[in-house]
């Protein structure tokens, strides 16, 4: 596997601690770390926390983007802690400042995260996550089966669209 340390992945998901799901969180966290990416998640409990356990323990590097007006809120496992203040609204922010995104799980802050990545051409990787096929011929939610499936997914579209954000950037 070729190390990528300008990729920059968000994980997203529940914030109440759920056995199965940060399980898979914390494969996909440390998936991410071993591929070299930087992990970005909302840097609080739940899928949070264990996504940047996994990472962290791969020896990655991990970074969560605050709601709060501390760095003391991080989890333990978040090396660059960005306070927002902003409450929910961070949620952009966190979208924002990633090339790809994997929604494990969640609740309607992942819902919101989702909505704003597929709006902003931010690609989504769904992994247990919420299903919006209904009524619609493609959602541009990209559905895996697998930790190591979602993660793979993520890191292509992510090369893709930081492929695409130079070509656009380049005179």
């Amino acid at each position: 596997m070729v190390l990528d340390f300008s990729l920059r992945i968000a994980v997203i998901g529940t914030s109440t601690p759920e056995t199965e799901t940060d399980r898979l969180a914390e494969r996909v966290g440390e998936l991410i770390g071993a591929s070299g990416a930087i992990l970005f998640c909302g840097g609080l409990g739940g899928v949070m926390t264990a996504a940047a356990r996994g990472c962290r323990q791969a020896g990655g590097t991990t970074v969560g983007v605050l709601p709060g007006n501390s760095e003391q809120d991080a989890n333990a496992f978040v090396d660059l802690p960005i306070v927002t203040g902003l409450g929910e609204a961070r949620n952009l922010v966190l979208i924002r400042s990633s090339h790809a995104a994997i929604a494990v799980g969640g609740g309607y802050g992942t819902l919101s995260e989702i909505g704003f990545a597929l709006r902003l051409g931010i690609p989504v990787v769904g992994l247990r996550t919420w299903d919006f096929s209904q009524g619609r011929s493609s959602s541009g939610l990209h559905c895996a089966a697998s930790a190591e499936e979602a993660v793979q997914k993520a890191l292509a579209l992510a090369r893709d669209k930081r492929e695409a954000e130079m070509k656009r950037a380049s005179p």
